[in-house]
């Protein structure tokens, strides 16, 4: 028998926390924020050598990495060239996942991976079978490289002829930016901090930025499955139900935005119909989870502004670069309250049963993230100055957690309390709630206690 050692024990149980995943992945995002931070604040990055407030440039890569968009400062009037590219290559690790870029390059030089690297490469792009990671991370790097670098050409026939040579660079910045859902933009040079409202009326560079935003968003996954769509002729029940949503709440966050604001003569009313109709279609796809505005989003209605917390809330689809819970958590939810309304025990979708254990983790990832954002709208109320209402807290809250990146104006008037409520709320917001809460986890449940049925409790619920 072998002997007790409570070393051998501890050591063992440090090296399986170092090799779990969900720390590894934390805390690669931990790393490339105090990178960000550093390079940020450096005399170089920062124009007539304004170094910010270390606050402020933790603040800036921070929403960089969690690709949100969240500024204290415009990006093009602060930052020079070299920290417009550090944020870029900030928003692209991020918005990737720095354990996603060096898992592909490891498979591209060559190297072998044991199965602790697979789980890890399957763990960063949001799959269950770490057979497929190796094929999913080439695919991934592909069609985001494709995507990046269609964006980029479309967008130098609008910005070249009006900015020059320069706007080969503000082409790149805007399509990596907005094909990772960042939010973040350089064009400052127009107006400081008014993100797109100066494209307003330009149906062209709107839809190619609305197109870059879905394209990140979609997922992975999904992509991979409708490229397979014409050798397989058939879908995966995940990229069914993504399509769906996604298509649905397009429509309605459209419809409903246009509805709201269609008279409000500080957004909206001037607008010709179609400018209103290609704003609010525009904003609807900002909202999940992109961060840029083409209207002033501060003169909003107060309904306006609850109804765009709920898309920003729902977000995108998962293994992609947006944020958000994802329409898919959303989905199985309401798919599971559908099935106990019909008297059913389980929830059902395409004819498919949902397993338990996916709407277990959905309930839990819901509940999370409404007390995430609770305990962080309650906080900046309370923090910020009369600037800051109920409603208006509650959107800069959601847009944080769910990495979108829209503002009402106020996030510069934040006080140091509320902008490090707002870094650890796009923090838990992009690596997940979930999965923080497993990499903090002191231990995990062993496999027996995991198979061990204790006796059942009798609640009376409704």
């Amino acid at each position: 028998m072998k002997p007790f050692s409570l070393s051998a024990v501890l050591s063992e149980n440090v090296q399986r926390r170092r090799r779990d995943p969900t720390r590894i992945i934390v805390g690669s995002f931990l790393a490339v924020i105090a990178c960000g931070t550093l390079l940020l604040m450096l005399p170089i990055a920062n124009r007539g050598g304004q170094v910010p407030r270390l606050l402020d440039a933790l603040f800036t890569a921070t929403s960089a990495t969690c690709v949100t968009g969240l500024v204290v400062f415009d990006t093009y009037t602060q930052f020079t060239v070299f920290g417009q590219v550090v944020i870029l290559l900030l928003i692209q690790i991020g918005g990737l996942g720095l354990v996603t870029l060096t898992s592909f390059f490891n498979f591209a030089i060559g190297k072998r991976m044991g199965l602790a690297g697979l789980r890890l490469a399957s763990e960063s792009v949001s799959i269950s079978d770490a057979g497929q990671a190796r094929a999913l991370l080439k695919f991934v790097i592909q069609v985001a490289a494709l995507f990046e670098l269609i964006g980029a050409v479309l967008l130098c026939f609008s910005f070249v002829p009006r900015f020059g040579p320069e706007g080969v660079f503000i082409a790149v910045f805007m399509s990596i930016s907005l094909f990772c859902n960042a939010g973040f933009d350089i064009l400052g040079r127009i107006q400081p901090g008014a993100s797109l409202m100066a494209y307003a009326s330009d149906p062209y560079v709107l839809a190619v930025l609305a197109f870059l935003i879905v394209a990140g968003g979609m997922g992975f996954l999904v992509w991979q499955d409708l490229a397979n769509f014409p050798r397989t002729r058939r879908l995966r029940t995940h990229t069914k139900l993504v399509l769906v949503v996604s298509a649905g709440l397009f429509v309605l966050g459209t419809a409903g935005i246009l509805l709201m604001e269609y008279s409000n003569p500080l957004t909206l009313g001037p607008m010709p119909f179609g400018e209103k109709l290609l704003n609010a279609a525009f904003q609807s796809v900002s909202a999940r989870t992109a961060g840029c505005n083409s209207f002033s989003l501060g003169d909003m209605g107060y309904f306006t502004k609850i109804f765009m917390s709920l898309l920003m809330l729902i977000g995108a689809a998962p293994g992609g670069t947006g944020g958000g819970v994802k329409v898919t958590t959303v989905s199985v939810v309401l798919l599971a309250v559908a099935g106990v309304v019909r008297g059913r025990d389980e929830a059902i979708v395409y004819g498919r049963r949902i397993d338990h254990k996916t709407v277990y983790k959905s309930l839990t990832i819901v509940m999370l993230s409404l007390l995430a954002v609770t305990a962080a709208a309650l906080t900046l109320f309370y923090n910020t100055g009369p600037e800051m209402n109920e409603v208006d807290s509650i959107f800069e809250a959601v847009s944080a957690f769910a990495t979108v990146g829209l503002t009402v104006g106020v996030t510069a008037l934040m006080n140091p309390v509320a902008r490090i409520v707002t870094i650890v709320t796009m923090f838990i917001g992009r690596v997940g709630p979930v999965s923080l809460a497993l990499s903090l986890a002191g231990r995990h449940e062993r496999a027996a206690d995991r198979r061990m049925v204790p006796p059942q409790a009798q609640i009376m619920v409704g």
